[in-house]
């Protein structure tokens, strides 16, 4: 055809390939309709009609059509039954003859497989949405400590189940993991939260230093309710009118050019403006909470401050510290690095509150040595045995470190004490996956990693089967988490009135795993004997009494351990960090058993997890439980083995063992 479409125009010679086709995209054309004296009008209608005359349907829509009057080219027809193109079938074609086309369609028994996957889990869902919310009308307007905390407990045990059920699905699968949204939306949805009423200022339940690794969680306890704006706000009501909107608190995650180095002072940026994938960057509004940071500043309102970091162990995520009660000083406009003009806020941080910010700003130049750390005498306490160093320091008076014993990283087990049960190795060549008949040690866990794919403990079990040394999986196997060794930087400290202690200078997720339990398995003859010399405190007992609590979701099983037969584990001569711990009434931290196989041979070991979020520089504590003859004689003299305990809990018992 002489000329192309539109003009455009083509070589002469095809062979030539120095020339370049000037082609225009589709996109550049200008459409041509028909005049009057050349044709009938154009005419745009749905795809079912109603049709002019002289004009036909088309397939699927093709079929005897009703006289309809001719259309009102105004009227919007538009918002009739039009079929999108993808719920159309292609128009059949025939089997034989030449251009036909065969489809691989999948097989029936895959088609079951997957609706029976699909019927499953939706299944568990429906079950895990039978729970009973558990808290008041009043409840949920205005918390307390223990509310706050239930809710963040019960939050992460659903997250938790939920991201164990995203694991075991197919590798490929499309559907995105985002447990902590899914968890957070059934928790609303059934009314599990506190703190609803929004309120300037503190917020009941919620202490300064506390840590969150979810947006989720900071709205399910009221500090700050938008998922994703960094600006949370409210009206103040004068009267029976609503009046100006007020900041509540901000968060500061470096979405924006914030100046947030000094932990006293923090230069925050106003919303909006950014460039995104369909739009550029523009000047920001004095609109919503812009707005409502200037009414604060103009009242002198107090402003919660959530400061959100890198987390150090998953690079792509972040904690986010409540670091308190700030005031806006200054508000201001200038150019920022876009070229456009963005509002930024000076807060400073009201004094006499506890150190937050300030302690992780500490901890950092304490890791790269500028200044070192005050008190410390030993920068590694484990002199190498474990790969993450472990100091000891001391800040309270002249004493230069405990009494002198073996740093041994592992449980050491004698001949006569060996847990002999048969036990053999997975024959999994790559990583164990979830649902493998073949692998061992997955169905001694009941067909589930007992682990959600970034380590954290997702269920308490009655015992946990990790793959051992002798199994041929990676290294990097998601059923090897105990036996990797410390993750935290763990320090070592002196209290002021219990002895040397365990704490981290990293922040500690639910779930996360902590430290084993070493030491020497020895028998009831040379436990008492350590008992009778005051040495109980460096003896860890399988079989006491410990204080139940739940960590699993509602709808999971029991939580009671199953142990072959009782374990007396002594670090007094021999142990790792786990012997500085010392006990509270209300811990931070529980242990779970756990087996490996080597040689053919099970092991038992006493794995320690947190048992909530814990913030850097908090003191770790377990409940060292309480002996048998002690709840069989509870008559016993106090001076029978009591200790007088200074955990400083509010449901402190006043003793311990």
């Amino acid at each position: 055809m002489e000329g192309g479409l539109g003009g455009n125009t083509g070589p002469t010679n095809p062979s030539d390939k120095s020339k370049v086709l000037d082609v225009k995209p589709l996109r550049t054309l200008v459409p041509l309709f028909p005049e009057p004296p050349e044709g009938p009008p154009f005419v745009c209608v749905p795809p079912n009609g109603p049709f002019l005359s002289g004009f036909s349907p088309f397939f699927p829509f093709s079929g005897q059509q009703v006289s309809q009057p001719t259309p009102d080219l105004n009227q919007n027809f538009f918002n009739s039954t039009a079929v999108p193109l993808r719920s159309v079938r292609a128009e059949p074609v025939p089997a034989s003859g030449n251009g036909s086309h065969k489809h691989k369609s999948a097989g029936p028994s895959s088609v079951k497989k997957k609706a029976k996957r699909r019927k499953d889990s939706e299944s568990v869902l429906t079950s895990l949405m039978n729970f009973n919310p558990g808290i008041s009308l009043s409840e949920r307007d205005d918390g307390n400590r223990q509310l706050v905390e239930s809710v963040l407990l019960r939050f992460d045990a659903l997250r938790r189940k939920l991201s164990q059920m995203e694991d075991a699905k197919e590798l490929h699968s499309s559907i995105i993991k985002r447990s902590d949204l899914k968890a957070a939306n059934m928790m609303l949805t059934k009314g599990v939260r506190t703190n609803m009423k929004k309120r300037i200022g503190v917020v009941p339940g919620v202490e300064i230093g506390d840590i969150f690794f979810f947006r989720m969680e900071l709205s399910l306890v009221g500090l700050h309710f938008p998922s994703m704006a960094g600006i949370d706000y409210m009206a103040i009501k004068s009267g029976d009118l609503e009046g100006e909107r007020v900041a509540l608190s901000i968060v500061s995650s470096g979405g924006y050019d914030d100046d947030a180095e000094d932990p006293d002072v923090l230069v925050y940026s106003g919303q909006g403006g950014s460039a995104s994938r369909d739009k550029e960057a523009s000047d920001q509004q004095l609109v919503r909470g812009n707005l409502a940071l200037e009414r604060s500043f103009r009242r002198g309102n107090e402003v919660r401050v959530i400061r959100g970091l890198k987390d150090n162990v998953h690079q792509m995520s972040k904690v986010y510290v409540y670091d308190g009660l700030y005031k806006i000083q200054e508000s201001w406009m200038e150019k920022g690095k876009s070229g456009c003009n963005m509002f930024k806020y000076k807060l400073g941080r009201i004094p006499g509150q506890p150190a937050a910010f300030a302690t992780w700003k500490s901890i950092q130049k304490w890791k790269e040595g500028l200044p070192s750390r005050a008190g410390l005498i030993i920068p590694d306490l484990t002199s190498g045995a474990e790969s993450t160093p472990v100091s000891l320091v001391n800040e309270v008076d002249d004493e230069k470190g405990p009494a002198y014993f073996t740093y041994s990283p592992t449980v050491k087990y004698s001949k006569s004490f060996k847990l002999v049960q048969p036990s053999y190795a997975c024959s999994c060549h790559d990583a164990c996956q979830p649902g493998n008949s073949n692998c061992s040690c997955i169905q001694k866990n009941g067909g589930d990693f007992p682990y959600t794919t970034n380590g954290v403990l997702a269920c308490r079990k009655p015992m946990i089967y990790e793959c051992g040394p002798t199994c041929p999986c990676i290294r990097n196997c998601k059923n090897r988490v105990m036996q990797t060794g410390l993750k935290a930087h763990l320090e070592v400290f002196k209290t002021r009135d219990r002895g040397w202690g365990l704490r981290s200078w990293d922040p500690i997720r639910a779930g996360t795993f902590i430290c084993e339990y070493a030491g020497e398995v020895i028998d009831e003859t040379k436990a008492r004997q350590e008992s009778g010399d005051g040495e109980s405190e460096y003896v860890f007992h399988t079989n006491r009494l410990y204080e139940s609590f739940k960590y699993n979701f509602e709808a999971e099983s029991s939580e009671d351990f199953d142990i072959p037969s009782p374990v007396i584990i002594s670090s007094k001569n021999s142990g790792n960090v786990a012997r500085f711990m010392n006990h509270s009434c209300t811990p931070n931290v529980f242990w779970q058993p756990v087996m490996y196989e080597h040689n053919h041979e099970a092991f038992l070991h006493i794995a320690f997890f947190a048992k909530k979020h814990i913030p850097p520089m908090t003191e770790l504590t377990f409940n060292y439980g309480i002996p048998q003859s002690e709840e069989t004689q509870p008559d016993n003299p106090p001076e029978n083995g009591r200790k007088k305990c200074l955990c400083g809990s509010l449901k402190c018992r006043g003793y311990f063992y």
